[in-house]
């Protein structure tokens, strides 16, 4: 992927080394949609997390019922803590780059529909930080919070994805914060705001299926990004759609189910099956359209 020398963000904050990422004890209240986070990991997050990371599956899912965040210790990185390596400061780079690269795209696609596009914020952190919905943590994967309209990444989360899920390359990597951004659409175009109100009112198996369909269509509004990039012709080289094809589907909830318990509930599923993940991100990629990335009608 030929990312180098396109222009970056300004609105990324990192966070590493900074005193705040939770404080001595005690969960923080959260609000936004369904009072947690928007992520990439899934209630089955939990699991892996406990089962390759050894996290605490309860404070993982404490996040992402709901409610209020589990009470937790939160370990902070010492004051002062920056990159100290190339490849930490190129992967910050890296980061900077492609969500300015979604700000161009989703700027010119909000214009030509005559709507405003407020470009969300990211915010680079290690181990966990507070949001406007609670408390964050590397364990949860990436994820978006509605109330302050901003991206979280533990950078640390690409050698999970890579070493510990097999989706390594620089485009799965991209196609992780495309899909968080996608959220970030979502938000935007009202669409968040009226899936939590139907899944206040569902059953616990109604509301996973309304939250699969959410995501599958954040995975689409992300191919939609790789296809409008004003930039993609010269940054996507061969291999790289190959890549992040494979990435949804390792991150597909059967897959994760099955690594981490053996067994796969299709009826807990909260972000899709790698099959759907994968149809969903290629229907963005290949037709480019907002309005083919309607999740809600039909099966998914």
């Amino acid at each position: 992927m030929k990312w180098e020398g396109n222009r970056e963000s300004d609105n990324v904050e990192d966070r590493r080394g900074d005193d705040d990422g939770g404080g001595a004890s005690g969960g923080f209240g959260g609000s936004g949609i369904g009072g947690g986070h928007i992520g990439i990991g899934s209630i089955v997050i939990a699991l892996v997390a406990s089962y390759f990371l050894g996290v605490n599956p309860l404070t993982v899912l404490g996040l992402l019922s709901g409610g209020s965040p589990a009470p937790t210790h939160v370990q902070s990185q010492p004051t002062g803590h920056r990159p100290d390596s190339a490849n930490e400061d190129r992967m910050t780079k890296f980061v900077r780059t492609i969500l300015a690269d979604t700000e161009d795209t989703w700027g010119q696609i909000f214009t030509a529909g005559g709507a405003k596009y407020v470009n969300p914020g990211l915010v680079i952190y290690t181990g966990a930080t507070r949001t406007g919905c609670g408390a964050g943590e590397a364990a949860m994967g990436p994820f978006y919070c509605p109330a302050d309209q901003k991206v979280y990444i533990d950078l640390a989360f690409y050698q999970t994805l890579k070493n510990q899920l097999g989706a390594g390359g620089e485009f799965a990597q991209a196609y992780v914060i495309a899909h968080e951004v996608g959220h970030h659409v979502q938000n935007l175009l009202g669409i968040s705001g009226k899936v939590d109100a139907a899944r206040a009112r569902a059953s616990k198996e109604q509301s996973n299926a309304l939250s699969v369909r959410l995501e599958l269509q954040a995975d689409c509004f992300a191919g939609v990004w790789a296809n409008r990039s004003p930039n993609s012709r010269q940054m996507i080289e061969a291999g790289d759609i190959e890549s992040a094809m494979n990435a949804a589907a390792k991150i597909g909830d059967d897959a994760l189910q099955k690594a981490a318990t053996g067994h796969v509930v299709p009826e807990s599923f909260t972000h899709g099956s790698s099959a759907q993940r994968q149809k969903w991100f290629n229907t963005g990629i290949t037709t480019g359209s907002v309005k083919a990335c309607d999740t809600f009608s039909g099966s998914v």
